[in-house]
């Protein structure tokens, strides 16, 4: 487990859907799970067709996601992406590239479920988030 956890990081979790409910506490257990990482501009973070198996947080740098050849997004310092990965294991929809030097919180579905295992109230409060999104997103769809 790491030490003293930066607010930043508190802060930028806090700004994820999936965690948005959770108390300081939840926050601080989720971050200790979360591992550190820096890739090199370039490096293929996801790759479409491919299991998804980790969700990314970006502390710094810009990654390019890409359907085909086509960029459909950008993603920088407070973005996220792969959280469906967590929950259902499937594979991934598009290429996520590192367009500069990036700094990145990672957590696999090891310490994803290793989480939900030791503190519940996490899962059950993003057990509702989803119920959320899956309702706006009903919602919009069938308006």
């Amino acid at each position: 487990m790491r030490g003293r956890i930066p607010k930043k990081q508190i802060d930028l979790l806090k700004g994820v859907p999936i965690f948005s409910s959770c108390s300081q506490h939840e926050l601080r257990t989720i971050a200790h799970l979360v591992t550190p990482v820096e890739v090199s501009e370039g490096l293929y973070l996801t790759k479409r067709g491919q299991p998804g198996r980790e969700f990314f947080l970006i502390l710094e740098g810009i990654a390019s996601c890409r359907v085909g050849r086509r960029e459909v997004r950008r993603f920088g310092p407070g973005n996220f992406f792969g959280e469906m990965a967590l929950l259902y294991g499937g594979v991934r929809t598009a290429d996520v590239v590192a367009m500069s030097h990036m700094e990145l919180l990672v957590l696999d579905a090891r310490e994803f479920k290793s989480m939900l295992m030791t503190t519940p109230t996490i899962g059950l409060k993003m057990l509702s988030n989803l119920a959320e999104r899956l309702t706006a997103a009903d919602a919009e769809y069938t308006a």
